[in-house]
């Protein structure tokens, strides 16, 4: 159906110092070609490579970094 939810465009949501948001379900493939599922309705993309669930967001980006 051309009004079909598959049809409609995917909002992207950039975050200053935060996640990716991206409205699923979504496919993102790693760097090693790996492909990763969601089915949420929303998604948090890691852009700071600090979560341990990566691509993932797990708020990694909030903790700071130790000083010197």
């Amino acid at each position: 159906m051309p009004n079909d939810r598959a049809d409609a465009p995917r909002r992207v949501s950039l975050q200053r110092r935060g996640p990716l948001l991206v409205e699923g379900p979504v496919e993102v493939e790693l760097e090693d070609g790996t492909v990763v599922s969601s089915d949420r309705f929303r998604v948090a993309l890691c852009m700071c490579r600090r979560s341990r669930t990566y691509p993932w967001c797990d708020t990694s980006h909030r903790r700071t970094r130790p000083g010197p």
